[in-house]
């Protein structure tokens, strides 16, 4: 099946909704005895952000010339200024006690020309790094966050032969000045949602970005490997629920024996009359948030690649401008229940390595300010000074870090679904339960 049409059967879900639809819940699985501490002493807690969506002030890119071409979007300005800001974001999330800090390197800064790098914006992020370690993190560096340079859209982006050859051009550029620093490498944010994006934005052809894409992250992780051994390279998959395999599967067919852990980014999940009854939601924060969805995320992986360690490198709960969501469920509540079923998960054998919270902060979410998922509120749009507002989930983060988890006796706030639409039929099946 082409990219192209498997973007319209996700869209509608049709296929899917009408077998899961005929499935009756099978018996649930009792819950594990399990104790505080499963998730072990060497638990990676981490926090996420991302260059363009947080820096501000981006140089000429696909992504500003996007925003330039649709006069609804807001306009990108300063963002939440973490150029400037970096130094006050990166000691908030060392308080939170996290051991990973992730950040996006913008290509289109770093080469903002053909074949000339900037040595400024090496050195900004030589700080940011350094920060980042000083504080006593390890740095997450992704490579490719869905934003290349415009000089490389006026080539024709990934749909240019020579893409791949310039990208890998900077990304080992980038290699090899901050393999020195041990980073923990995401060759591409969420390749699936990146090609959907250029699909709707400039019309390129699905398959071959594809195809592109793979090349790239296969080149750069062999080469990070030579120039950094021991290192943990992954490419994040942004998981679809009821749909992974036939979203995700084609990619990870070109890139399954290149990755060092199962990175996965969760956030939504279904029931069957939910997805029945829904209609086009007026936004992301409209969507039902299912975090048991997380424990049957992580068994699709430990089912695919037995053993190999998976890591929750995106996680979190939009609200609408930082108001209460409608069905009330607050961040700190969405975010203990997310715990307890990643550590429901390590219970049950799977090998979860990490998890970070998307995001510290709010930011840009590809074309407007309304979506907050931050840990730190901050009103672009109607406070100048940018104010990092702690939400309730900061102090509840800080807590979970420092018991490693939710305590043995947790109950969910929210009840697990007897038929979900996250990994079917196996979330139908054997539904997961709550004691």
């Amino acid at each position: 099946m082409l990219m192209r049409t498997r973007f319209r059967c996700v869209s509608v879900t049709g296929l899917v909704l009408a077998a899961i639809l005929l499935l009756v819940p099978g018996a649930a699985r009792t819950a594990p005895e399990w104790r505080a501490g499963v998730l072990g002493s060497g638990f990676l807690w981490g926090v996420a952000a991302s260059g363009f969506q947080s820096e501000g002030q981006s140089p000429d890119s696909n992504w500003t010339r996007y925003i330039e071409a649709n006069a609804g979007w807001d306009r990108l300005g300063d963002s939440v200024d973490f150029r400037d800001r970096f130094r006050s974001d990166i000691d908030s999330a060392a308080q939170l006690g996290v051991r990973v800090f992730r950040i996006g390197l913008e290509w289109a800064r770093l080469e903002p020309t053909p074949g000339v790098w900037d040595p400024a914006a090496f050195a900004f992020y030589d700080k940011v790094v350094d920060a980042i370690v000083a504080a006593g993190m390890r740095p997450m560096l992704t490579l490719d966050h869905w934003v290349y340079p415009g000089w490389e859209v006026d080539r024709g982006g990934w749909g240019a032969p020579g893409m791949v050859a310039d990208w890998l051009a900077n990304m080992r550029k980038v290699v090899d000045h901050f393999a020195g620093r041990d980073p923990i490498w995401v060759t591409v944010n969420e390749p699936v949602a990146y090609i959907m994006h250029e699909v709707r934005q400039n019309g390129t052809d699905a398959d071959r970005m594809l195809y592109r894409v793979a090349q790239a992250h296969n080149g750069i992780y062999d080469y990070i490997h030579r120039v950094q051994p021991n290192a943990w390279v992954t490419s994040n998959v942004g998981y679809v629920a009821g749909a992974e395999s036939q979203v995700n599967g084609p990619l990870l067919d070109l890139i399954g024996d290149r990755l060092d852990f199962v990175g996965v980014d969760y956030y939504f999940g279904y029931e069957p009359p939910e997805l029945a009854a829904l209609t086009a939601p007026a936004g992301m924060w409209d969507l039902p948030v299912r975090p048991e969805g997380i424990y049957y995320a992580l068994q699709h992986y430990s089912r695919r690649f037995p053993g190999k360690p998976l890591w929750i490198v995106e996680n979190g709960m939009p609200t609408e401008n930082g108001r209460p969501r409608a069905d009330g469920y607050t961040r700190s509540e969405h975010l203990r229940d997310t715990v307890y079923w990643l550590q429901r998960a390590k219970a049950d054998g799977m090998n979860v390595i990490g998890y970070n919270y998307w995001s510290l902060t709010d930011n840009y979410e590809w074309s407007s300010y309304t979506p907050r998922f931050g840990l730190y509120t901050v009103n672009v749009r109607t406070d100048p000074a940018l104010t990092r507002v702690p939400t309730d989930a900061v102090d509840t983060y800080h807590a979970i870090i420092a018991a490693n988890g939710v305590p043995a006796d947790y109950r969910p706030f929210r009840t697990p679904a007897a038929c979900e639409l996250v990994d079917p039929p196996a979330s139908c099946d054997t539904p997961i339960t709550a004691p």
